[in-house]
């Protein structure tokens, strides 16, 4: 019988909750790194291969958090249960494995915002639903993979977002009791993944949900629509030694 474990709520008032948290686990597309230009011109290139126009950016930057999924779909109007889903797949992921980090940048205002952590010794990760095959070589181009605690992604654990199981190996790996993190992410499985996992969850609206996602009925604690807003309020974060897993 699969046993479960029921993680108890913090107490006290939501500035509490991030008072006594010691960590910070991020998503990657749309929450740390702006990764729509490219994943756009991996479909838009499709798209001329087809004699097809290709997309503006702003059309197609608003699925970029569901990737391939959503980018085919937005581009071609095809979804995955369609025959020719899965080879448009692969060909997309070609594409984007070629070109994965051209136009690629972190958001204005994170790499300040990690140094600030670091500064504070503060344990940070990152958790994507993006496979280890372009996770790794962009967080890599991206210069975080030496600073990040871990690196989880997509297919690290059986599960993906937003089942806890990535945030719980997340935790684990950098020694965190998991109430006692903050994860931020610009998706309601996000959002989801993070309650799952008991930790306080902050939606970063400044990323890929847009507000017809309406992020603010996802029911995070925190709403960032800004970097600026979110390194407020990350500025509580470790300020308690109590939350360590003993190693």
């Amino acid at each position: 019988m699969t046993q479960t474990t029921t993680l108890p709520s913090l107490e006290g008032d939501d500035d509490a909750a991030l008072d006594v948290c010691d960590a910070v686990l991020f998503d990657l597309d749309g929450t740390l790194a702006d990764t729509a230009p490219d994943l756009a011109a991996a479909a838009n290139r499709m798209r001329r291969d087809r004699n097809l126009t290709a997309l503006p950016l702003d059309q197609l930057r608003p699925v970029a958090s569901a990737g391939a999924r959503g980018m085919l779909g937005r581009a071609f109007g095809i979804a995955p249960d369609n025959e020719a889903f899965a080879a448009m797949r692969d060909e997309f992921l070609a594409n984007y494995e070629a070109s994965l980090c051209v136009e690629t940048a972190l958001f204005p205002g994170i790499g300040a915002l990690l140094d600030e952590l670091d500064a504070r010794g503060v344990r940070w990760g990152i958790v994507t639903n993006k496979a280890a095959r372009f996770t790794d070589p962009l967080v890599a181009l991206l210069k975080l993979d030496s600073r990040a605690g871990c690196v989880v992604s997509g297919d690290t654990t059986p599960h993906s977002k937003p089942h806890p199981a990535p945030l719980l190996h997340a935790a684990q790996a950098i020694g965190i009791d998991p109430r006692r993190a903050v994860y931020v992410g610009d998706d309601l499985r996000d959002v989801q993944a993070g309650q799952a996992a008991g930790m306080v969850t902050i939606a970063a609206a400044y990323g890929y949900c847009g507000s017809d996602l309406a992020p603010e009925n996802w029911n995070a604690q925190y709403l960032a629509g800004s970097t600026a807003k979110l390194r407020s309020l990350l500025e509580p974060v470790g300020t308690s030694t109590t939350g360590r897993v003993a190693s």
